[in-house]
């Protein structure tokens, strides 16, 4: 891909990428200082990229950059908690999922990203995905049970319960 088609893609990539950044800091401000060393990163790669690959690309590195960020800076939980009402609520809640079925559940429910794309940036299996993505789901919905039996208690993970992977 030439260099103005691969800055153009990861133009276009934006958007989810700090709708991902996003939930996994649950820190807006964050999150765009995760994307745009994500897009530093990826703008200064001059390895050629295939137009189906750059999405899943740019997810990993930003996936592998915040990671290795969090390993060194053993941040606080509050931080995470950061913001208001159902952003809080979400945030706490999500929290509660172990890592890997959260990021399978944002990657998929949250980024809208195939199983299959979510497998790659994740390097495992498909069907592990998909497992993850179901144990997240109902985890999920055993807490928001437990929560309240207010019924709108959960409304701000609804988008996220009934969203599915794109095969």
């Amino acid at each position: 891909m030439a260099n103005d088609a691969l800055q153009k893609e990861i133009l276009q990539n934006i958007p989810p990428l700090r709708a991902f950044a996003a939930s996994l800091t649950g820190n807006l401000s964050r999150a765009d200082d995760l994307v745009e060393e994500t897009l530093m990163r990826a703008m200064a790669d001059g390895t050629s990229r295939d137009a189906d690959d750059v999405q899943a690309w740019l997810f990993g590195v930003l996936r592998n950059h915040f990671y290795s960020d969090y390993r060194k800076r053993r941040r606080d939980t509050d931080e995470a908690r950061q913001g208001g009402g159902e952003t809080e609520q979400f945030n706490a809640t999500l929290s509660k999922l172990p890592a890997e079925q959260r990021e399978a559940l944002i990657l998929v429910a949250g980024s809208g990203l195939a199983y299959e794309e979510v497998a790659k940036i994740c390097g495992c299996a498909v069907g592990t995905i998909k497992s993850r993505v179901n144990r997240a789901r109902n985890r999920l919905s055993q807490l928001m049970s437990s929560k309240s039996q207010d019924p709108n208690s959960d409304r701000p993970f609804r988008p996220v319960m009934a969203a599915g992977g794109r095969y």
